[in-house]
């Protein structure tokens, strides 16, 4: 399998540190971590460090469909980086730079070949989506 990678990328209105947080924090994942509203994520674990194990349950709320997403981290670095291989070798890495108060996050991905690239660039980039919605939000709230 011949693997090609994408990038996605937001612009969350919160400092990087608290982008951070909102990333990495269980109470947090479990808040943001789905591509529309009909979907949530009612189980997340991670060990957030160097070889630590993630795994989180993406469901349909009407119960119709489920998976989980998991895999190890291979690097942790507060606040600017995370990366990780998922469960099916495929690696990701998810980069956090502040501007100007602001911070941009960049995932890349390995794609599979199972799903069309564009369904799932579309997908990832719904999920990237949600948790920008969910950190300006909260930051706005605070």
């Amino acid at each position: 399998m011949n693997k090609s990678s994408i990038s996605i990328d937001a612009l969350i209105n919160a400092d990087v540190k608290t982008v951070w947080q909102a990333y990495t924090r269980v109470e947090d994942i479990m808040q943001w971590n789905q591509a529309s509203p009909d979907w949530h994520c009612p189980e997340a674990y991670c060990e957030l460090r160097v070889d630590g194990p993630f795994k989180y349950k993406m469901a349909a709320k009407d119960g119709s469909f489920s998976f989980e997403y998991e895999g190890r981290y291979t690097e942790v670095i507060p606040p600017n980086l995370l990366a990780f291989e998922l469960a099916d070798g495929r690696k990701v890495r998810v980069d956090f730079k502040e501007i100007e108060g602001k911070t941009l996050v960049v995932t890349t991905f390995e794609t599979e070949d199972v799903n069309p690239i564009k369904s799932q660039q579309d997908g990832w980039q719904a999920i990237l989506n949600s948790f920008k919605t969910y950190v300006d939000t909260k930051n706005n709230s605070v």
